[in-house]
């Protein structure tokens, strides 16, 4: 499979389901997600309906089948953190090593970078040693990849199956840090720009 056969799109809440389908195994059975319990579709839709209020939430499609998903969300709640996105994102346990991950980043780099975001974060689950059952390094490798710095990790940060992970915490500059930055605009405002001739 080339890149050129994955199709990038906007997310809706109707794609809980096959989001839910692809996040599921994550959190039963991995530490890449600090989640314990697999929410209820009603739920995750909420979770895409909050996020689309101002940051993208994308979809990966292969021959019209959902095979990934990532999406943006606030860094921090006070206002001097706007111009900061976390970044997320899940990958059809199948379909690892196809290039969808990379379109996804690639396509919400866009969306961040014409809303006006500055700076990604990307807080990744870290295993104490190599070969952990439950979480590999791949994650780091992958962000690194795309341009992301490690910059720290916290330590013992969440517990799961019995054993305490940590947080490597890395960080990617979209843009330069102005000294009077204008305040980002929202994903809808950019979408059509990013998304041509998408119904929106």
């Amino acid at each position: 499979m080339s890149d050129k056969s994955i199709t990038i799109r906007p997310a809706v809440p109707g794609d809980a389901a096959s989001f839910l389908s692809i996040y599921a195994p994550y959190i039963l059975n991995t530490a890449i997600t600090y989640e314990y319990v697999v929410p209820t579709e009603e739920a995750f839709a909420g979770r895409i309906r909050h996020v689309l209020e101002k940051y993208p939430y994308l979809a990966a499609e292969v021959n019209g089948k959902v095979v990934g998903y990532a999406y943006a969300s606030a860094y921090g709640v006070r206002a001097a953190y706007g111009w900061t996105a976390e970044t997320s994102i899940y990958v059809d346990w199948n379909c690892k090593g196809l290039g969808i991950g990379k379109a996804l980043y690639q396509t919400m780099e866009a969306c961040l970078t014409a809303q006006g975001v500055c700076t990604l974060v990307a807080n990744i689950a870290w295993p104490e040693e190599e070969g952990d059952p439950y979480l590999t390094r791949d994650s780091v490798a992958f962000h690194r990849h795309m341009g992301y710095e490690l910059v720290g990790t916290l330590r013992y940060m969440g517990c799961k199956f019995g054993r305490w992970y940590h947080l490597a915490v890395m960080e990617k500059y979209l843009g330069p840090h102005n000294m009077d930055p204008t305040p980002i605009l929202p994903f809808s405002a950019v979408r059509a720009e990013i998304f041509p001739g998408k119904p929106i």
